[in-house]
């Protein structure tokens, strides 16, 4: 860094994504050593991903970057997906719990969270493809990484299922929404 000072980021990693942390270190750990010159390691003894800046980073937001990537990876994106949290500016991490949106308990939440994936995970594909952006359904956590207006119209088509709507009373809303975002671009 410029004024000398390296700077650390610490990011815990849940218990069930220990193995998949493993088994996907190196592509983890190449994009973050090698394209954003970050130093990087597993301290195993408390189980967290420890980030520091050293003489040779040059971007003063590569360490946030950095920490978003690995970040995205353990809410349980896939590293292709997490990577072009280190490529774009413009890709943002949003989660949120469905009992946020309505509280829900016992099959109610089950039902709703059933919703959002769909047949086959078909009306969470959906929302993916037509939104751009990508979904992660934890438990009852969603996790939605991409554009911040891609987010938020994935957001609220995600609401609406929670909320009750028919799938494909939302994927109409999705694709009137869509073409409208398009236009403007």
């Amino acid at each position: 860094m410029q004024d000398g000072r390296n700077d650390f980021r610490r990011i815990p990693v849940p218990p069930h994504r220990y193995t998949p942390l493993k088994e996907h270190w190196m592509q983890i750990f190449t994009p973050v050593a090698e394209h954003m010159k970050l130093q990087i390691r597993m301290n195993t003894k408390s189980r967290h991903v420890e980030l520091k800046t050293c003489e040779a980073t040059e971007d003063p937001s590569a360490l946030q970057k950095g920490a978003d990537f690995v970040k995205a990876f353990m809410l349980g994106f896939a590293v292709e997906d997490a990577v072009a949290l280190l490529r774009l500016d413009e890709l943002y991490l949003d989660s949120f719990d469905v009992t946020d949106v309505k509280p829900l308990s016992g099959e109610h939440l089950s039902r709703a969270i059933g919703r959002i994936a769909g047949k086959g995970g078909k009306t969470k594909f959906t929302i993916e493809n037509v939104t751009k952006t990508r979904i992660v359904l934890a438990d009852s956590k969603v996790h939605i990484l991409g554009a911040f207006q891609n987010i938020r119209v994935a957001k609220d088509a995600i609401a609406n299922l929670i909320l009750g709507s028919p799938p494909g009373k939302v994927y109409g809303k999705l694709h009137t929404v869509a073409s409208r975002i398009a236009e403007r671009f």
